[in-house]
């Protein structure tokens, strides 16, 4: 058993340095830190994101002998959404997120997400001010900008947005990518995800920040319809030197598409064998008494810290791995 840090205290000076710079960002554009739960009675319903739960004997409304199943957040996005609709501003929080996935070189079950929401910005507007932070924490080159559509078309030469099955599989075989489970699954958008991942990923930001951006519906649950192409959601993602560092949203802020958009994950989940998330009653509330037009984003700030110091493993970012956690 090794009790040592991975964070060396020369690399801890240097995060410390990032997260100075962060704050520093939101104070002088006004946007208050806030704090909220790291534990919430509801989850994420995403097909591809799982949460890690506990049991929690003593809620108010539990029933007598029985625990409560309580989920750690995978982000603080439902509860900073309900302090909007409550009629708090623009508003950013550092917090710690968990996820129920493997450890990797970029991962960690464990870790430090930035999120902020900008009431009134639409997604054009948030990703400017994304870059202008990548700006002053890694400086370098600009960003660049890029459909959804566009760096399909690129990259693969078809159109994501009008591509049948067939097509898809084309693609896999081409580049030697297919495999008997994704074919069984017999589902486009599954195969979008995964050509997306495994071929034009890699080839996304390599010399500068790039953003992605006009993502298919059924790849952004919580963001709105775009209101000139009603098969893409106003969504982004930004990639730098092959990290996924951001993604973000213009709000959805419809309670009952909300509601519909939560189902359809479950009904994915049930149909892949996966079980069923209870879908988040408060936010659905808050949501039902209004939510300001707004974007949001989250940003992982163990990734910023890696980019920022040129390290390639996250656990050097952080002070213990959870192998030494």
């Amino acid at each position: 058993m090794n009790w040592q840090p991975t964070l060396s205290w020369q690399n801890a000076q240097k995060r410390s340095e990032v997260l100075h710079q962060v704050r520093e960002f939101f104070r002088q554009r006004k946007v208050v830190e806030v704090e909220t739960p790291a534990l919430s009675q509801g989850t994420v319903t995403d097909v591809y994101l799982n949460a890690i739960s506990c049991k929690y004997d003593f809620l108010a409304n539990s029933p007598a002998g029985h625990s409560t199943e309580l989920f750690l957040q995978t982000s603080p996005e439902f509860h900073m959404k309900r302090l909007l609709a409550s009629g708090y501003g623009c508003i950013f929080q550092i917090s710690k997120a968990f996820r129920h996935e493997e450890s990797g070189k970029n991962h960690n079950p464990e870790f430090t997400m930035l999120e902020w929401y900008r009431i009134g910005f639409d997604q054009f507007d948030l990703m400017s001010e994304v870059a202008e932070l990548l700006q002053v924490v890694l400086g370098g080159n600009k960003a660049l900008f890029t459909s959804y559509q566009d760096i399909f078309i690129t990259t693969v030469a078809v159109d994501p947005l009008e591509a049948s099955f067939d097509e898809l599989v084309e693609i896999l075989n081409k580049y030697a990518k297919s495999a008997d489970w994704l074919i069984e699954m017999n589902d486009v958008d599954l195969l979008l995800q995964f050509i997306f991942t495994e071929i034009i990923e890699p080839t996304i930001g390599i010399n500068q920040p790039q953003f992605i951006y006009d993502f298919p519906i059924a790849q952004a649950s919580l963001a709105k319809r775009s209101i000139d192409d009603s098969r893409v959601a106003q969504r982004f993602e930004c990639y730098f030197k092959g990290i996924e560092l951001v993604n973000g949203f213009n709000e959805l802020t419809d309670a009952n598409e909300q509601q519909i958009r939560f189902e359809e994950d479950n009904a994915k989940r049930a149909a892949q064998g996966l079980p069923v998330k209870p879908i988040d009653k408060n936010f659905i509330a808050a949501l039902t008494h209004g939510l300001p037009q707004c974007s949001g984003v989250a940003l992982g700030i163990d990734r910023l810290v890696m980019l920022a110091l040129d390290i390639k493993n996250i656990s050097e970012v952080q002070s213990f791995s959870i192998e030494r956690a």
